[in-house]
């Protein structure tokens, strides 16, 4: 069973996800004020092409709803998902002039 959760220390933290208590991948975030810049996701190779890119995706952009946050989409993944699909992010992308 995958579980994801956010791990944040100060201001860097994660988005993790887990696959019976293994992880098999994450994101790297920061939080400052409420600017949630998120620069690089991961996933185990073993894991890839099964949608658990999506799954963090769908943890860190639920984390910025519940806490007002924007998200400065610098992961080239993120980035693409939100340009792809700008009518589910445009509440949390804070897109850069």
């Amino acid at each position: 069973m995958e579980t994801t959760k956010v791990v944040l220390g100060n201001v860097r933290g994660e988005v993790q996800l887990f696959s019976d208590d293994k992880k098999i991948g994450k994101m790297d975030i920061s939080v400052i004020g409420n600017k949630l810049t998120v620069y690089h996701t991961e996933v185990d190779d073993e894991y890839a092409g099964n949608g658990f890119a999506k799954l963090l995706l769908s943890q860190l952009v639920s984390y910025a709803r519940e806490n007002n946050l924007k998200i400065v989409p610098l992961c080239p993944y993120v980035h693409a998902q939100f340009k792809r699909n700008p009518e589910e992010y445009n509440d949390v992308w804070l897109k850069e002039e």
